[in-house]
């Protein structure tokens, strides 16, 4: 597979500074060259750069760094709508704001080609305030409320060219949930498993059940995976963690049922914070569920105990 990275060092969606250096930190972890030994033909594009910023005011006091989101999202789509002309396009986020911008561009191109696109979301929120909604004011908290087309968007963000149908996003080991955000997920159709609904069916079976849909529509796959989707245990470096998330087993699992699939068309690795990680466990663990994602399994490696005995 043709494969392009996509770096989006944004930091302003997220209080806990760090996050710019996400990108970096993936490719020091070898994400490039663990791609290439599974035999992808790999483009790595380097980082997008905002565009101009202009001056806007908000109703909501809380709001930060608006303009500069504004500007990266328009940057973002951008860039995700060229990386993503017949290619799968992997984005190294940065904050999970970068998605309001990956989403946008992914969708366009789904509409080019005429095929519905879905959203597996991966993570402990689920991004769905809208700019009148947070209360925090961090707008790594909007993006998949903006890319499904919520309301109070318009003369802020750029304007949409195809919005995301929420009743193909499906939310995926949800813990931390606002109630605005309940509110809106129910009324928008949006499939929500948390992790009590992980812990009940299983992992595998939740998946399953969505992915079956995805291919029945024949549709394109847009995965957005958060480093607060997993468990703080395996994964440190995020600056909103929520214990009880995804084990290492789960998280491989999810991977290798997507890879399995076949469906996946672009690839969203967002909030990784490489200044709160330990001694970069949490960007090596990340390079391998992407290259779980893309094709690598258990049994394709020996283990060190394994090779250590011939």
């Amino acid at each position: 597979m043709r494969c392009r990275i996509v770096g989006a060092p944004v930091q302003e969606g997220n209080s806990y500074p760090g996050c710019d250096m996400g990108p970096s930190s993936l490719r020091v972890a070898g994400i490039v060259s663990a791609l290439r030994d599974l035999g992808h033909e790999v483009e790595d594009l380097g980082g997008i750069q905002p565009g101009a910023i202009r001056p806007m005011a908000h109703a909501n006091p809380a709001l930060k760094a608006l303009p500069e989101i504004s500007a990266w999202t328009a940057a973002i789509a951008e860039a995700a709508y060229a990386a993503s002309a017949g290619a799968m396009p992997i984005f190294l986020g940065g904050d999970h704001s970068i998605s309001a911008g990956t989403l946008a561009g992914v969708a366009r191109r789904a509409a080019d080609l005429k095929r519905p696109l879905f959203v597996l979301w991966l993570d402990a929120h689920p991004d769905f305030h809208t700019l009148d909604t947070t209360t925090s004011g961090n707008l790594h908290g909007v993006p998949l409320a903006y890319a499904c087309g919520q309301p109070g968007f318009r003369n802020y963000f750029p304007d949409l060219a195809v919005p995301v149908d929420p009743e193909r996003v499906c939310t995926l080991g949800l813990r931390s949930v606002d109630p605005a955000e309940r509110t809106a997920l129910k009324q928008a159709g949006v499939t929500v498993h948390d992790m009590r609904a992980i812990d009940e069916h299983g992992i595998g079976a939740l998946l399953r059940a969505f992915l079956e849909r995805v291919a029945k529509a024949d549709g394109m796959l847009h995965v957005s995976l958060d480093v607060d989707f997993l468990d703080p245990s395996i994964a440190p470096a995020v600056g909103t963690t929520v214990p009880g998330g995804a084990t290492l087993r789960e998280a491989h699992l999810a991977m290798e049922m997507l890879s399995d699939s076949g469906l996946v068309t672009s690839l969203d690795l967002v909030e990784l914070n490489p200044f709160l990680d330990e001694r970069g466990r949490t960007a090596t663990l990340l390079v391998d569920l992407t290259a779980s994602l893309m094709g690598r399994r258990i049994m394709d490696r020996p283990t060190r105990s394994h090779s250590g005995r011939h």
